[in-house]
Parts: C-alpha cells; sequence; structure tokens
C-alpha cells in the first residue's frame, strides 16, 4: 500500500509539472504568434483599446470613451475604451488582438527645406473668430492649426488626432506685393518684414505688419500666422536723363557751339525759367532704405518698387520744375547761382524723403540743358571777362616772375651766407676740440707724472723696508750661530774641548790609525814596515773596488 501510494503521489507531481510545462508553454506560444507584432522602422503602432470580444471576460462593460481617447489611471489601467493618445515606436510590442486594435503608421519625414504644418483633430472648439492653437503635439486642448511649426525631422503623428501637411516655401501674391511663408530665407542684404495674421498670446504680439523684422537667416513660418515680406536695405540709385539727339549711326549732333542736342521727347526734366526759357535738366539721387524704415514702407507702400515710383521720382520732377522755375536762365548756367539751386533742391528734396521714412544720401543735379541764344550771349560775355581775367593774370604772372628770380637771388646770397658762417663754426669748433684734446693729454700728462712720483716713493719705502728686514735677519741668524757656538763652549767647559770634539766629528767614520813605534835612531829603519802596511791597506780597498766577473 505504501508503495502505491508513493506511485500516486510521483504521478500527481509529474503530471502537475506537465500541465505547468504545457500551460506556460501554450501562453509562451500565443504570446509570441498571436500576440506579438514587429513594427519596423519609420514606422509607429496605434493601439486602440476596444475590450474583450466574450460579455463573461472581464473589461467588457467598460464604456467608450467621449473623447475617443483612452482613459487610463495612475497604475496603467485602461478605465474607457478608445484609442490610445501616444504612439508605439519601431520593436516588439505584445497586445493581444481579441483586445486591442493595432495599425501600423508611417511617420512623417520632414526633409530640409520644408517645414510641417499640424492640425488639431479632437479637443474643445476655439472661440469665434480664432483657428490657430497653441501647444504641442499631444498637448493640444482645441481643434485647430497649431501656431508651431515643425522643421526637418522624423515625427510620430497620430493621424487620428491630429492632420499634418508639410510646406516648402510658399509666395502669396497680394496684389503688388509678394510675400512668403513655409522655409523662408532671407539673403544677406535683406531683412524680413513680418505681417501677423492673428494675435499671439505667448509673444504679446497683436494682428498686423511688426515694428521688428528678421535679419537674414532661415525661418520656418506657418503660413496660416505669419507672412514675411523679404525688402533689400541699403542705398540704390536712380536717375532721370534727357535723350539726346543722334545720327543714324548712333552718334550724337551737337550744336554750333559744340553742345549735345536733346531730343525734346519729353525724358528728362523740363520747365520754364522765370524768364521763360525752356530749361532741361538730369538729376541723380542715391536713395535707400533702413532696416528700420523697412516695416513703414511695406505698411505705406507695399514695397520698394513702389517708394521709387511713388515717392522719389515724383518728387525729384516736383521739387526740381518748382525751385527751377524761380531763377531765370543766366542764374541756373552761372556758378554760384546754380550750386545754390544745387543745394536748395537738395535739401528740399531730403525733407520730403524724411517725412516719407526714406533716406536720401545723395542728390545731385548732373547737367542742366540752356537755350544755345543764352549761352552764346553768356560763353561771350565770358570770353571777354576771362581775357580781362587773362591779361590780368599774365601782369600778375610777370609780377612774380620778377619777384620769384629776386627770391632766387636772395637765397642763393642767404645760401652762400650760411655755407660761410658754416665753414667758420666749424674750424671753430674743430680748433675748439684740439684746444680741449691737448688740455686734456697735459692734464693726463700731469696725472701719470704724479702716479709714477707715488710709485717711486713707494717703491722707496719697499726697498728701505726690504734692507732693513735683510739686515734684521742676517742679524738675527749670526745672533743665532753665536748663541749656539756659546751653548757649545758651555756644554763642552771650554773651546779647546769643543775644537777637539769639531775635529773628531768631521773625521771619516772608516779613518784606520796605526801606531808605529820608533825609537831613537829607528825611524828610517822603521819607515820602510810603515809604507808596507799603508800599501797593503790600499791594494786591500783597490780589489775590493774592481767588480766581480760572472762565471
Amino acid at each position: 500500500m505504501a508503495n502505491k501510494s508513493l506511485f500516486t503521489t510521483k504521478g500527481a507531481i509529474y503530471t502537475s509539472v506537465i500541465a505547468v510545462i504545457i500551460v506556460v508553454g501554450g501562453w509562451t506560444l500565443f504570446e509570441w504568434t498571436i500576440n506579438r507584432i514587429y513594427v519596423p522602422t519609420g514606422y509607429s503602432l496605434r493601439l486602440r483599446y476596444k475590450g474583450p470580444p466574450l460579455p463573461f471576460l472581464p473589461g467588457y462593460n467598460k464604456p467608450e470613451s467621449k473623447t475617443g481617447f483612452a482613459r487610463v489611471d495612475e497604475n496603467g489601467s485602461v478605465l474607457e475604451k478608445g484609442m490610445v493618445r501616444e504612439l508605439l515606436g519601431p520593436g516588439r510590442h505584445f497586445r493581444t488582438p481579441f483586445y486591442w486594435g493595432r495599425e501600423l503608421i508611417p511617420d512623417i519625414l520632414v526633409k530640409p527645406g520644408e517645414v510641417g504644418i499640424a492640425t488639431s483633430k479632437l479637443g474643445k472648439e476655439l472661440p469665434a473668430g480664432e483657428y490657430i492653437v497653441d501647444g504641442d503635439l499631444g498637448e493640444t486642448e482645441f481643434k485647430g492649426i497649431i501656431r508651431k511649426v515643425f522643421g526637418p525631422g522624423r515625427y510620430r503623428i497620430n493621424d487620428y488626432a491630429y492632420s499634418f501637411t508639410i510646406v516648402k516655401t510658399q509666395a502669396i501674391k497680394d496684389q503688388s506685393q509678394t510675400k512668403y511663408a513655409g522655409w523662408v530665407v532671407i539673403p544677406t542684404g535683406y531683412v524680413g518684414v513680418v505681417t501677423n495674421l492673428d494675435n499671439n498670446p505667448i509673444t504679446g504680439t497683436k494682428k498686423g505688419i511688426q515694428k521688428d523684422v528678421f535679419p537674414p537667416g532661415i525661418y520656418p513660418t506657418n503660413p496660416k500666422e505669419q507672412h514675411i515680406d523679404i525688402v533689400e536695405i541699403g542705398f540704390r540709385e536712380i536717375s532721370i536723363k534727357a535723350n539726346m539727339m543722334t545720327e543714324p549711326d548712333g552718334s550724337l549732333i551737337f550744336d554750333e557751339a559744340g553742345e549735345p542736342m536733346i531730343a525734346h521727347d519729353g525724358s528728362g526734366i523740363s520747365f520754364p525759367s522765370n524768364d521763360a526759357f525752356p530749361i532741361n535738366m538730369d538729376f541723380t539721387a542715391i536713395w535707400g532704405i533702413t532696416p528700420e524704415q523697412a516695416p513703414n514702407v511695406i505698411s505705406k507702400f507695399g514695397n520698394v518698387a513702389a517708394v521709387e515710383t511713388k515717392v522719389v521720382m515724383p518728387q525729384i520732377e516736383s521739387i526740381c520744375r518748382n525751385i527751377g522755375s524761380q531763377y531765370n536762365a543766366v542764374e541756373l548756367l552761372v556758378g554760384d547761382t546754380r550750386q545754390e539751386f544745387q543745394k536748395a533742391t537738395t535739401e528740399k528734396f531730403q525733407k520730403a524723403l524724411i517725412e516719407k521714412d526714406v533716406t536720401l544720401l545723395y542728390g545731385l543735379v548732373r547737367h542742366i540743358y540752356i537755350p544755345q541764344e543764352i549761352r552764346q550771349y553768356k560763353q561771350a560775355a565770358f570770353v571777354s571777362e576771362e581775357l580781362a581775367l587773362t591779361r590780368m593774370q599774365e601782369t600778375i604772372t610777370a609780377e612774380m616772375e620778377a619777384n620769384l628770380r629776386e627770391a632766387e637771388q636772395k637765397v642763393e646770397l642767404e645760401a652762400e651766407k650760411v655755407r660761410a658762417e658754416t665753414d667758420k663754426l666749424v674750424a671753430n669748433a674743430i680748433a675748439e676740440g684740439q684746444k680741449t684734446a691737448k688740455e686734456t693729454d697735459a692734464g693726463t700728462q700731469r696725472i701719470v707724472a704724479g702716479i709714477d712720483k707715488d710709485i717711486a716713493v713707494l717703491e722707496a719705502q719697499a726697498t728701505v723696508v726690504l734692507g732693513q728686514a735683510t739686515a734684521d735677519a742676517t742679524r738675527m741668524q749670526e745672533e743665532a750661530k753665536a748663541n749656539k757656538f756659546k751653548l757649545a763652549v758651555e756644554a763642552f767647559g771650554s773651546g779647546d774641548a769643543y775644537n777637539k770634539w769639531v775635529f773628531a766629528d768631521g773625521l771619516p767614520e772608516d779613518i784606520e790609525l796605526n801606531l808605529i813605534f820608533a825609537g831613537e835612531g829607528t825611524f828610517w829603519t822603521d819607515l820602510k814596515g810603515f809604507s808596507d802596511a799603508m800599501l797593503g791597506k790600499q791594494h786591500q780597498q783597490t780589489k775590493s773596488m774592481k767588480p766581480k766577473l760572472k762565471k
């Protein structure tokens, strides 16, 4: 019975293990085949919670969302059925199709040179008259066009909530104006005048043309919010000139005075002088617009070309005619009054452009065409005056020539004086220098002699000192010797003893003494023995001094 019970227990365990393996394996298989969905790169996964398909499954009775989006609590549990606001990115995701609706959505790609404009399709209705929505994707509260523009990049857009439009550079024609939006490029030398199509509560700007301009650069602009006028700043030239009469070959036709003849075809600026002569003239204006003036120019005239046609050219013609008609023909020809006309024209023209918020750099009267009869009369008078002036100038020139020659002679004379004075100063300087050099040399010799004298004195003193020192040394040596002899004599007791000691001390160490006895009358007989003895000793010494020969 025990074995049977044990077998039953093991079988139950095995059955349980197998059941767990089947359940886990079946769930894993179900999860990786039915529930798994793969999102490739460039796509996103949009989910919609629809609840279980059968009434007895949990979550079946959850209500539908009124906003269209599923409501989720803090723990991530779905409270209402509907679309999930956030999209899932590329990769593997596990959502069962029985509870979730699954859909792959391609991402929005905005390329360089493009901008994206998003429109919220869900949310509250905007107040009447408003159509711009503030906020970002996934954060909007109202329906409408989102104010923010989206530059180049990849965007994950839930098209259930937002529509997305890609725009490039848009040119909006408005009568004679061209405004730009979308991808707006403002080149160097230009500024952008901004026109707001709606109020902006975030920046506080109002609808209409803005005072501040955009400097050169790239500006992604929402076409539903802003338009930009690209305005060239700086100075430009405009000339109003009369046409000349020409031959068929294109060469100019000249009158008898050699002046080119005008065509009288309405070109240039024409007006009568105050003495009723017809006058034609050319005028050139250098005018321009600053960045600060650009918004006012766009507001008043629409564009820069309109400023030229509506302001600059009419003012040139009007001012030149009004002021020129106040002068007679001769006054417009001669220098002083013509200069006065030029100044008055420029000042009034500059004042008129300032009132229009336009800058004038130069206003120049280029040429005034006077009738030939006036020019001939005035030229004859000028010729007479010039001849008189010429004669006067010739006289003055002759006088100046004489004065020049006299001045040249004076200059030459003064030059000679200067040279002589210079030579004198140079000689004096040389003599003074030589004198100073000799005085310096003599002083130097005196100093050297004094030094030599001092040296001789020092040498004499050194000789005396040296002689005294030598004498003292000799005296001291002799005294030392005498003291030594005195001490020696005292040691030996008497001078005779000391002398004997000196004599004995001076004998060689190898001296040999032989005593030879000689009696009375035997000296010569014993002398032979002395000689033999001395010779024998000498022979022994000689023998001992001979070197021994090697065998």
